[in-house]
């Protein structure tokens, strides 16, 4: 389940980071959903779609659970509105692995949703997708920045439309668990440390890690690394223009050592690390009552989705605060689906020109757990004054912005599960004395992936 490259996807590093500051401190409110228009609809269409009575559409995506539910009840509404019948395909990561298969086999989807920068390059050098029709494109040009629509676009065609986006710089807090420990949320990781140790002590573990899913460690690295290594190192590491064993890197994994070493940070210490996927890492944290198995978890927006699926309420048993600055800034770092055609089907076309309206956004946005790039979105379709100031942050932000660094790699290195850089830090994670050793085979793994 993989939440969520030019500037390839982290969100704006100060302008963004300022503004998502002010949002989430501001995090009042009951975390009840306020009174909103009836499930899928809208006060009236905003975008024309073509009757397509009889057609099918499949949609290919790596969503699972409650994401999937959201997002089908998108797909609901696009069949209202056109005619057609719509089936959802669960994908596996690598999606580029799964949809090749699909393709070799002469049954591609109509749509898949792909979760990294590089998996649209990928998909484009393979000759495998649509350009984006004029349709599509209008509501690209008025309702996307230009740095979204330039994320779905290859050597200058636009091939994708960003649906989902994601602020994977939160840290979600138990609010009764820092209240029993007398905890304020940090602004610092050297703050981050003494608030785990206070935690630890108090008996509540500080941090449940989904270790057991890769990519949730690729998005702690990529937050210690861009705020202690600065924008341009950052992006030079995105491109493999400098090498993972880097003093940068080194610096990095030292730091990220300081949490991952202590066993009793972590939820299950290192073994229970080691084996908790994400949606556990984030219902332990919010169930127990006053004794959950952490006080934090760190992830993205999205995380309120599997938040619903406790008894907790977002805005009064769940808070969150921005990942605390580790050097001068603290960092924000985004990821995002981007929405591609695999046959020249009217379909095909038909749900991008949706995916790229507000329409389609709205929907999934009162759901909780979604984020849109989208600027055109009503602010109100968020459930909650904290989803609310996210999406505010994330607009405000305009082109002002890069994007998840595993998400630009090459799947081998940065989107394969027991593979490349997933498995490095996994491995990581069981060792985190071993750096130099972590270093080398991060260098060898991007070097093979890279061509370079």
């Amino acid at each position: 389940m993989r939440r969520h490259g030019t500037s390839r996807t982290t969100l704006t590093w100060t302008a963004f980071a300022a503004a998502g500051a002010l949002a989430l401190t501001a995090c009042g409110g009951d975390g009840e959903k306020e009174p909103q228009a009836p499930q899928g609809a809208t006060a009236s269409p905003r975008v024309e779609l073509p009757k397509l009575t009889g057609e099918k559409v499949e949609v290919a995506a790596v969503w699972t659970g409650p994401e999937q539910e959201n997002f089908t009840k998108v797909l609901k509404e696009f069949e209202k509105r056109t005619g057609a019948t719509v089936t959802f395909v669960p994908a596996q990561d690598p999606i580029v692995t799964f949809l090749g298969t699909k393709i070799a086999g002469g049954a591609p989807p109509d749509v898949a949703l792909l979760p990294q920068v590089g998996a649209l390059v990928s998909a484009v050098q393979n000759k495998w997708v649509q350009p984006v029709g004029p349709e599509a494109k209008a509501q690209l040009d008025a309702n996307y920045s230009a740095g979204w629509k330039d994320l779905g676009a290859v050597g200058g065609t636009q091939y994708g439309v960003y649906y989902k986006a994601a602020n994977k710089s939160l840290i979600w807090y138990n609010a009764k668990a820092f209240e029993a420990a007398g905890v304020k949320p940090p602004t610092t990781w050297k703050e981050l440390i003494t608030a785990a140790d206070t935690l630890s002590a108090s008996g509540t573990p500080a941090v449940s890690v989904a270790g057991a899913d890769g990519w949730t460690l690729t998005d702690w690295f990529e937050n210690v690394y861009l705020s202690q290594a600065g924008p341009e190192k950052y992006d030079q590491l995105a491109k493999h223009q400098i090498k993972w064993t880097d003093d940068s890197v080194k610096q990095a994994l030292t730091t990220l050592g300081e949490l991952f070493g202590r066993q009793d940070f972590l939820a299950g210490g290192t073994s229970g690390a080691l084996s908790t996927e994400f949606p556990k890492s984030v219902t332990q944290t919010f169930t127990g009552g006053d004794r959950p198995a952490a006080a934090m978890v760190f992830e993205g927006d999205f995380v309120a989705v599997n938040i619903a699926q406790t008894e907790a309420k977002v805005g009064t048993d769940a808070l969150v605060f921005p990942f605390p600055a580790v050097g001068a800034k603290a960092p924000v770092v985004s990821g995002g689906d981007v929405a591609v055609a695999l046959k020249p089907s009217k379909g095909a076309q038909a749900l991008l020109t949706f995916l790229a309206s507000p329409d389609a956004a709205e929907i999934q946005a009162r759901e909780g757990g979604f984020l849109s790039p989208n600027k055109a979105v009503d602010p109100a379709a968020y459930p909650n004054d904290i989803q609310r100031g996210i999406a505010k942050a994330l607009i405000a932000a305009g082109d002002d912005f890069r994007f998840d660094m595993s998400d630009q790699a090459p799947a081998a290195f940065g989107g394969t599960p027991g593979a490349g850089e997933w498995k490095a830090l996994q491995d990581f994670l069981a060792n985190p004395s071993d750096v130099a050793g972590t270093q080398a085979k991060l260098e060898a793994d991007a070097a093979k992936a890279y061509g370079n």
